[in-house]
């Protein structure tokens, strides 16, 4: 019976130890602290419902910036209106944005180049801007910051 114990016991530390899952190692780095729902986006690749993101219709001039590190992702003239339901680009800023296959092996996941948080999906080819380019990017990944306040944007952690 000792024996027993002792080894589940081994196991138990064992997978503690090696269990790392993206929101321990993005705290060890203390990046920005992220509400449950933007933990759900950005660190699980969760999607906001749609609809529902103050940034969807926000039209107004200025920076998107990496919620969880402050990365400048997307400048507001390549916002456009898709009625997709969420924020959408037909540019990021160059460097800024990684494109990686998505576990579902049919669409391209979007993350922050910097801190490789989830920001949303990319899509190819559908017509709505000459780019043939659409970022579809929860608002839970993003930041706003007006023109007029971008010297003032937080320093990206690095």
């Amino acid at each position: 019976m000792k024996i027993n114990f002792i080894l589940l016991l081994s196991i138990f530390t064992l997978h503690s130890c090696n269990a790392q899952t993206p929101s321990t190692n993005n705290e060890m780095k203390k990046y920005n602290s992220l509400s449950d729902a933007e933990k759900h986006v950005i660190l699980q690749k969760g999607t906001d419902r749609a609809f529902t993101g103050e940034y969807t219709d926000n039209f107004d001039n200025g920076l998107y910036i990496c919620k969880q590190c402050n990365n400048p992702l997307y400048k507001s003239e390549d916002k456009f209106h898709s009625n997709c339901g969420w924020p959408s680009f037909d540019d990021e800023i160059e460097g800024s944005v990684k494109r990686i296959q998505d576990a579902d092996g049919l669409r391209i996941e979007i993350i922050c180049n910097n801190c490789n948080g989830h920001l949303g999906h990319v899509f190819l080819d559908e017509g709505f801007t000459d780019k043939q380019t659409r970022h579809c990017v929860n608002t839970s990944s993003l930041l706003f910051i007006p023109s007029n306040e971008v010297e003032k944007a937080p320093k990206v952690i690095k």
